[in-house]
């Protein structure tokens, strides 16, 4: 007989807090700098910073740097959550340029995803590649588990569209899971959504709305 062993998996908590403050910033870590999406990435992590969000990514490069120097330039607090490989040959690994205020050290790559999605408040998934889609499900799943007191969702770009009426065709999605995400195409479209998910965070928690 094998031995057995009992080991307690941490999974990222259910969302607590009645306002968004730390926002986890998901996509490509194979763009560089003059890529439109390292641009509107960094655009957007200069305006949450610009409304003190703190920024979190997962301290790699691509959108994973541009999310880490918008924050900076809009003066704003960051946070990366990192795992050096040692048998991952494709996994992008640490950018020694994603220099945020502060470093957590994951021990393998679940840690490191879990520990992205419990740092944050709500997340932004951007365009990218099979590591964005796998933080995209596994946000999707926990928000729908914990509905009710869950983390908000901004799915951005306008393909997006394309993916979740996919999804709805041919996955059985229910109506709380579509509930849980906005899809916004432009930065305007994030705003609103940010305000919207406050909002309602704020019902949640019974606090009076903003004017």
């Amino acid at each position: 007989m094998p031995k057995q062993i009992h080991k307690t998996i941490k999974i990222p908590s259910q969302k607590v807090r009645c306002s968004i403050d730390r926002v986890a910033i998901f996509g490509s870590a194979d763009v560089d700098e003059k890529h439109p999406l390292y641009e509107e990435v960094f655009s957007v992590a200069q305006y949450l910073a610009y409304h003190n969000k703190v920024v979190i990514d997962g301290g790699g490069p691509g959108t994973m740097l541009a999310a880490t120097r918008g924050a900076q330039a809009a003066g704003g607090k960051t946070v990366t959550v990192t795992f050096n490989p040692v048998d991952m040959p494709e996994f992008e690994g640490k950018d020694v340029e994603n220099t945020p205020d502060k470093e957590i050290k994951a021990a393998n790559y679940i840690e490191r995803m879990f520990g992205l999605i419990n740092e944050a408040d709500a997340f932004i998934c951007f365009q990218g590649g099979t590591g964005t889609l796998s933080e995209w499900a596994t946000v999707w799943l926990l928000s729908h588990l914990y509905y009710g007191n869950h983390k908000p969702i901004i799915l951005y770009g306008a393909f997006w569209k394309d993916v979740m009426k996919t999804m709805n065709e041919h996955f059985f999605v229910g109506e709380k899971e579509n509930a849980v995400y906005k899809i916004a195409t432009n930065q305007e479209e994030l705003i609103e959504a940010l305000n919207a998910f406050e909002t309602e965070l704020a019902d949640r928690c019974g606090l009076p709305r903003r004017g």
